[in-house]
């Protein structure tokens, strides 16, 4: 299975620039790349083409968010740009366009064109942005996977007891993970993520506030069998109703909050060595997108960016 199958694969998405009668104004300088009031307009077009839901909040929200995507985008791009000669492999880029289609529901290239020309959107753009993320996955993938760290029996030994529980149920699940600077309170951090979910929901949550790459989707993750989940999550989601919503759970990136979308019982009878597969692959991602959290915030730390 290819890296950005096994990585959370996200999209990226590039406008056209716009005219050059715009005032350019530099807003971010980040090491030597600079980003300026075009790009983060840009961003946002970005953000609202992807998400059409956000443009029903306060544009000075969806500028905000948008600054912080491109932040986030540029610290990752430099880094690949320092472990990678070759960027443009055929086959990862045919793969990026092939899975993108599939995420905006089209057939092909000329369908996908034409869906991008009603809101002047670039496609070459859209595919390198994408690219640089696929990058940023197989660094992590191959920078970090030799320190993933599986105990086979013990996950045997958990799943056997789950199994011979007498319900067990499956989750869809929206997360959101968030941290703490040294500049924050954690009360007033928590709770001004509360107010927006309250606010707005769970979705623009998430994009504004989620460390994780499932942010750029409203910490969309999708259904997720029980069997899967860790002792800690799921006796946080024990007893709980659709569209609840966690307490902090701590992780090693930080906070995670959980929304169940909606749950469901297991009725069919359970493989128990496909589900121990199915089990170490989880586990195994999980473990590599943690260390993706924590790998960019260190970046982030060691980056110097000038805000004007």
């Amino acid at each position: 299975m290819c890296l950005i199958k096994k990585i959370f694969f996200s999209f990226f998405i590039l406008v056209i620039p716009f005219t050059s009668n715009a005032n350019i104004i530099i807003k971010y300088k980040i090491g030597d790349e600079i980003i300026t009031n075009i790009d983060i307009l840009n961003e946002k077009k970005y953000l609202t083409f992807l998400r059409p839901g956000l443009k029903n909040i306060p544009d000075k929200e969806i500028i905000s968010i948008s600054q912080n995507s491109i932040i986030r985008e540029t610290i990752k791009k430099r880094e690949v740009d320092k472990i990678f000669k070759n960027i443009d492999n055929i086959k990862l880029i045919n793969e990026i366009k092939n899975n993108l289609f599939k995420y905006k529901k089209v057939n092909n290239e000329v369908e996908f064109k034409k869906l991008l020309k009603k809101d002047k959107i670039n496609y070459e753009k859209i595919i390198d942005k994408m690219k640089y993320e696929a990058l940023w996955n197989e660094l992590v993938y191959k920078k970090f996977n030799p320190l993933v760290k599986i105990n086979e029996n013990k996950l045997k030994q958990e799943l056997k007891l789950k199994i011979s529980s007498n319900k067990k149920y499956e989750y869809n699940l929206s997360e959101l993970v968030f941290d703490i600077n040294n500049r924050e309170n954690f009360n007033e951090k928590y709770d001004e993520i509360l107010k927006n979910i309250k606010n707005y929901d769970f979705k623009y949550a998430a994009t504004k506030f989620s460390l994780a790459e499932s942010g750029k989707k409203g910490g969309q993750i999708g259904w997720i069998k029980e069997t899967l989940l860790s002792d800690m999550i799921t006796n946080n989601l024990k007893n709980k109703k659709k569209e609840s919503i966690t307490k902090p759970i701590k992780i090693p990136s930080g906070y995670l909050l959980l929304k169940i979308n909606d749950k469901k019982e297991i009725k069919q009878k359970i493989n128990i060595e496909k589900e121990l597969n199915e089990l170490k692959n989880y586990e195994r991602n999980k473990q590599l997108n943690q260390f993706s959290l924590v790998y960019y915030k260190k970046l982030k730390q060691n980056t110097i960016i000038n805000e004007y």
